[in-house]
């Protein structure tokens, strides 16, 4: 079994989220942020479940989970631990300086 561990900044984002779609429903705002974790929580069984994030040629180990408007990036660290690293929008591509921050 894997090890998921949220990294700071990915509870920041998730906080983030949760605020945005709280301001219009609270109700979603929860069911979202649980859709969230619980998708995160296959990791545990099957890393490799996310793609490799397209912007990342060559990196194997920074993958993404979509799910709705959301892309979980994270990094196989070991073959045991897996790093949330952030929650974004999935329309958003990364730019260069939070491609430097993710490696």
């Amino acid at each position: 079994m894997v090890k998921v561990i949220w990294t700071q900044r990915s509870l920041t984002d998730l906080k983030s989220i949760a605020e945005y779609i709280s301001q219009d429903s609270i109700k979603y705002a929860f069911l979202t942020l649980e859709r969230l974790i619980i998708v995160t929580s296959y990791l545990e069984t099957n890393p490799r479940i996310g793609r490799m994030v397209p912007e990342m040629r060559k990196h194997d180990k920074i993958r993404e989970i979509i799910l709705g408007n959301y892309r979980i990036i994270y990094k196989i660290t070991d073959p045991k631990t897996v790093h949330i690293l952030t929650v974004r929008n999935s329309y958003k591509r990364l730019r260069q300086t939070s491609l430097r921050r993710l490696k």
